[in-house]
């Protein structure tokens, strides 16, 4: 049976819990344990899947196809352990359970109540796989005093009550403010959050106390006796240079030793953090620099783009560089000449979007890299973008768009060369779609196979015939604009197993264009970088040493 760990927060948002996670789970993997890692998220949405990403940033995809929050994505970067569709729950999902289940008569006319069916429900769901690890660590969103949370809360409270006792413990995340004027250090905030939690019947075996200032000695006594904890349970967490220093800044402060002292384990096997010395070596003794424009539609918000951001930093890793990527909103490029803009690159990204804004800024920065001979990654949109720039200006359609901006717009504009995908094979059945489906959880979500060109660039950068990777899309590049396309130089280089959908696609004779349906970011770690993006790099690391 699995310890669990929960992981909450207070005083303020945004404070690094999944980062703190991540970082524990792989301490805990350091010391030879096995780990899943799991986000519970307060909000009523079902899933993020039809967030904005103004609102939620990054949308993570796991390989069995389910849409969660970004914090799953730095738990398989810093563990490597794939998230699954039971990782990652919300209260919309919950209630939709429910009220799901009341509807069957599963509760056989009794009254539906948040106790006892609400919290059961997200019992049952932290029970899923409580068999198959050493740990169980699970995120709670949000910070303790939100109304949302409360289910949440109160369920945790049950939980810990019902299994043996040193089963579970609770590791609260706080912020000590500084007040320059008095030049201290204040304590109260996280004395307040932890009588929250106290309030509802929770109490912290682990304090991890967000500073940008030294926690002296006299502090964290002062806080381990107000909130009812051990003084080496109170661990300082610092601003860092890279969240890839976390594992091994938490391990100096004590985190991992602080937790299994909770659980009582003594002694407790040593740590191998060999893997992280080595991450952060390659990270802070890079011999060089390369730079890439991001042209994309979200720039404000860069947690839009978390996992091209961080597959970059592997990619660089790879190659011993430092990537410098800037951001450039696609949306320029329709009033200004892109070439000012992209001349100072070694490599130009074009990554996912949804909608027609800034989709032909996005083109003109694929027509650039082609015309420029400057590597090239378009990922989902950005292999799109790059079709419909080679249809238009190399294979004579000149009307060639996406279905998806006639559907946005109401209006047949655009020879559809990329069309609304309306049927594919997943597994071993057929799944169908219509364009007027619900938009949550009706794209081609989760991991496909693909089926890789003898002798095409991609087939030497994978060193593989055939790839799996994961898909979030419902628009498809049409397969009868291969032939035309194909003439110009525009190789299919990478298909579906039955053949009828184009999943990679690259210019025969460009130093690195490739263009890719999925999304190889979803799949890159710091130890062991996705081969796309270490290539990439590789490819600007040239350019940058012809320039």
């Amino acid at each position: 049976m699995a310890r669990y760990i929960f992981i909450t927060g207070g005083v303020v948002s945004s404070l690094g819990k999944g980062l703190a996670s991540a970082a524990l789970g792989a301490l805990l993997q350091a010391r030879g344990y096995s780990v899943r890692l799991r986000k519970l998220d307060p909000y009523l949405n079902v899933d993020p899947g039809t967030m904005s990403p103004f609102e939620h940033g990054e949308v993570f995809v796991t390989d069995d196809g389910a849409e969660t929050d970004l914090d799953l994505g730095h738990y398989e970067r810093f563990t490597g352990v794939h998230a699954r569709k039971t990782d990652s729950i919300s209260s919309g999902r919950i209630y939709s359970n429910v009220l799901e289940k009341e509807r069957r008569g599963t509760y056989l006319g009794k009254t539906i109540q948040v106790i006892p069916h609400v919290t059961n429900e997200i019992k049952d769901f932290l029970r899923i796989g409580e068999d198959e690890v050493d740990f169980m660590l699970c995120e709670i969103g949000g910070t303790v005093g939100d109304i949302e949370g409360l289910p949440f809360f109160e369920a945790i409270r049950q939980f810990i009550h019902e299994r043996p006792r040193g089963q579970s413990i609770l590791m609260h995340l706080t912020l000590l403010p500084y007040l320059a004027a008095s030049g201290e250090l204040k304590t109260k905030p996280t004395q307040h959050s932890v009588k929250e939690l106290q309030s509802i019947g929770l109490a912290p075996d682990v304090l991890v106390c967000r500073s940008e200032h030294p926690i002296p000695d006299r502090e964290r006594e002062k806080i381990a006796l107000f909130c009812n904890v051990r003084p080496d349970a109170v661990i300082p967490a610092y601003d860092l240079s890279t969240i890839y220093e976390a594992p091994l800044a938490y391990h100096r402060a004590g985190l991992d030793q602080a937790v299994l002292d909770a659980f009582g384990i003594s002694p407790a096997p040593k740590p191998n953090l060999d893997r992280w010395t080595d991450v952060m070596d390659r990270l802070t003794h890079a011999e060089g620099e390369v730079r890439v424009a991001i042209v994309g539609k979200y720039t404000q918000l860069e947690d839009a783009y978390k996992s091209i951001a961080e597959a970059l930093t592997h990619g660089g890793m790879a190659n011993r560089v430092r990537v410098k990527a800037e951001w450039i909103d696609a949306e320029i490029f329709e009033r200004e000449d892109p070439a000012p803009w992209l001349e100072a690159f070694h490599a130009i990204l074009v990554p996912g979007g949804f909608g027609e804004r800034g989709t032909e800024g996005k083109i003109k920065a694929a027509q650039f890299a082609r015309e420029k001979g400057v590597p090239y990654l378009g990922i989902c949109l950005g292999m799109q973008m790059a079709v419909i720039e080679a249809a238009r200006n190399m294979a004579g359609v000149t009307r060639a768009g996406s279905e998806e901006f006639d559907h946005e717009a109401g209006a047949k504009r655009f020879e559809p060369v990329v069309y609304h995908l309306k049927e594919w094979v997943q597994g071993n059945h057929t799944v169908q779609r219509k364009a007027d489906d619900d938009k949550g959880g009706t794209m081609r979500l989760g991991a496909y196979t693909a089926m890789l060109a003898e002798g095409s660039k991609v087939a030497e950068v994978y060193g593989a015939a055939t790839i799996e990777e994961r898909h979030r899309h419902r628009y498809e590049v049409d397969i009868k604009y291969r032939d035309r396309l194909e003439k110009c130089g525009l190789i299919f280089s990478g298909m579906s197993p039955d053949g009828r959908l184009p999943e990679i696609v690259e210019w025969k004779d460009h130093p690195w264009f490739i263009g890719v349906q999925f999304h190889p970011e979803l799949k890159s770690k710091p130890f062991a970088p996705h081969p796309l993006f270490a290539d990439f790099v590789r490819a600007a690391k040239e350019v940058e040493r012809l320039v």
